[in-house]
C-alpha cells in the first residue's frame, strides 16, 4: 500500500466518523431542560423572600402521617396549595388545595398515591404574608 491509498483511507475513515456523529446527533433524545428558566430566574428573589419568611416567623409546617392521611399542622390558619412531586416519575405529580379554615391543620388523603419518597412544595398565605417551604417525605 502506498501513501496515496493511505491518505484516501484516512479521509474515508474521517468522513465515516463525521457522518456517524451526525446520525447520532439527530437520533439523540431532546434535551429536558426547563424552557422557563429565564422567567424562573426573574422570580428567584420573590421565592427566596417567601422561603426566608418561613424561617423568620418559625412557620414550618409539622407533617405527620397517620394511616392513609397526611396531616399538616401550621402555626396559623392557611390558604394555598401543596404540590407532591415524585422524583422518579413526573407523571405521578399531583397538587392539592390547602385550606385549614379556622383551624391550624390540613389533611390530605393518600389513598391511591404510590409509596416511597415525595418532594412536597408548600405555597401558602397566612396573616397577609406569603410563604414557600420544601420538604421531602416518605409515604408508607
Amino acid at each position: 500500500m502506498n501513501w496515496g491509498k493511505g491518505i484516501i483511507a484516512g479521509m474515508a475513515a474521517f468522513m465515516l466518523f463525521i457522518l456517524s456523529m451526525c446520525i447520532y446527533m439527530f437520533n439523540a433524545p431532546a434535551d429536558d431542560y426547563d424552557h422557563q428558566y429565564y422567567e424562573k430566574g426573574l422570580s428567584f428573589n420573590k421565592d427566596h423572600s417567601r422561603e426566608e419568611q418561613v424561617n423568620k416567623d418559625h412557620a414550618e409546617p409539622v407533617i405527620t402521617q397517620n394511616n392513609d392521611w397526611l396531616i399538616m399542622a401550621f402555626a396559623q390558619p392557611v390558604t394555598g396549595k401543596v404540590s407532591f412531586m415524585r422524583p422518579s416519575d413526573k407523571t405521578m405529580d399531583r397538587s392539592f388545595k390547602l385550606d385549614s379554615g379556622a383551624g391550624k391543620s390540613a389533611e390530605i388523603d393518600l389513598q391511591g398515591m404510590a409509596k416511597g419518597p415525595w418532594q412536597l412544595t408548600f405555597e401558602w398565605e397566612s396573616d397577609h404574608k406569603a410563604y414557600l417551604y420544601h420538604k421531602e417525605v416518605y409515604i408508607k
